[in-house]
């Protein structure tokens, strides 16, 4: 499956943005109401002033947990309700959309569960934003991706997906659920194989359509990424690939006969996969394999600097790719970003950022890393619980 991206056929692009801010409850804020105005914005204070709080419930206009991965009951304020919510105004084309989520405050015994509004209309879940939003964010806790565990790299995949996607978080949920079914029964040694029959068909479709929509998205990335290619850039450009037994087979073979080997894949290892306690082979054992492509090297062995700015080039490549398919230029949440570049490559990334076209929101503890993008940011200084709006003469900027 190739993709050769087109600069030339990519339909115009909408490009909303957050125009107001309310917070109740959520993590340091007690109530928050931010009008704002721009597409870059830069959050400055001291750490744990609560700028990461801020894309934290930007994140969660997405389906998922948003940046930090949190439990519903985490993003509740210390000594509040117990409840939470995040509203936000969205203009997109002189249109205002309201989008609103949160959780009521816990009942005894009783699961919270996060609901979702638009225009005050209650919707299914977070699937319906994405219609209004996309968002595609970077933090520090994603800095060691290409030397970590591959679990890490299957769930960053996952989220580059989704930003196209919206669909694919709920495959990927089925899937684990269909996979921790299977492992119970080879656990209980069950005589009655029209069990894992079923499980094993069930997690074949699911297991086909997860990979699938990987290697898609992989490929569409990669053939944007090669069309950009500039060997000068601080922000080197990846090579990208899929490393697994559907992924190898997606390519050459319809679905339905990757679905037929990979069931009988998951029968012909029963014995192997009950002993290990896990299923071996899937989707949920693939990788994203990652180059630095100027030097033909594997990420994990570049530099950590290097590492940094390909992790960046590739976040920022994928931005442009959620634009070019959704029609729609995605959020950008960029959490400390300017904390460890040197001034050529933080000069680069803000005029990088100026050209997508997005409302892009950065974080960072020093205001004066953010000096050659103070003119066209919108700058915001962040204490415990409050933001403030930085005029013009506090930096010194004209």
């Amino acid at each position: 499956m190739t993709f050769v991206f087109d600069p030339s056929c990519v339909a115009p692009i909408r490009r909303p943005k957050v125009r107001r801010l309310v917070l109740s409850d959520f993590r340091s804020y007690a109530s928050l109401d931010l009008e704002i105005e721009g597409d870059l914005i830069v959050l400055t204070g001291e750490n744990g002033a609560g700028k990461t709080n801020i894309l934290e419930a930007l994140s969660l206009l997405t389906p998922g947990r948003g940046l930090r991965r949190a439990d519903l009951a985490d993003c509740a304020r210390e000594d509040g309700s117990g409840g939470w919510a995040v509203s936000v105004e969205v203009d997109d084309d002189d249109m205002r959309v309201q989008l609103g989520t949160g959780v009521e405050p816990a009942e005894s015994g009783l699961q919270q569960t996060r609901k979702c509004r638009i225009d005050r209309t209650p919707v299914g879940s977070a699937r319906a934003f994405s219609d209004y939003v996309r968002v595609v964010w970077l933090t520090p806790a994603m800095d060691g991706l290409f030397t970590g565990p591959a679990g890490e790299r299957r769930r960053f995949l996952d989220r580059l997906v989704l930003a196209v996607d919206a669909d694919h978080a709920p495959r990927v949920n089925a899937l684990e659920r269909a996979l921790r079914n299977r492992n119970r029964l080879l656990e209980d040694q069950t005589s009655d194989t029209n069990w894992l029959d079923a499980t094993e068909r069930e997690i074949a479709e699911l297991g086909v359509a997860v990979a699938a929509a990987r290697s898609e998205t992989v490929s569409r990335l990669a053939s944007l990424v090669a069309a950009e290619r500039d060997d000068a850039s601080p922000f080197p450009w990846a090579e990208l690939a899929l490393a697994g037994a559907l992924e190898a087979m997606i390519p050459d073979h319809p679905a339905l006969e990757v679905e037929e080997r990979y069931r009988a894949i998951l029968r012909a290892n029963r014995g192997r996969d009950a002993a290990a306690g896990r299923t071996l082979i899937g989707p949920q054992a693939s990788d994203l394999v990652v180059r630095h492509g100027p030097k033909n090297a594997d990420a994990a062995r570049s530099s950590t600097g290097e590492q940094k700015a390909l992790l960046v080039g590739l976040v920022l490549a994928h931005a442009r790719l959620v634009a070019s398919m959704s029609g729609m230029a995605p959020f950008v949440l960029l959490d400390e970003i300017a904390a460890h570049f040197d001034p050529v490559r933080r000069a680069a990334l803000y005029d990088g950022l100026a050209r997508l076209g997005a409302q892009v929101w950065m974080t960072g503890a020093d205001p004066a890393a953010f000096a050659d993008i103070a003119p066209r940011a919108t700058k915001l200084a962040v204490t415990p619980g409050h933001i403030a709006r930085v005029s013009p003469a506090a930096t010194g900027n004209p």
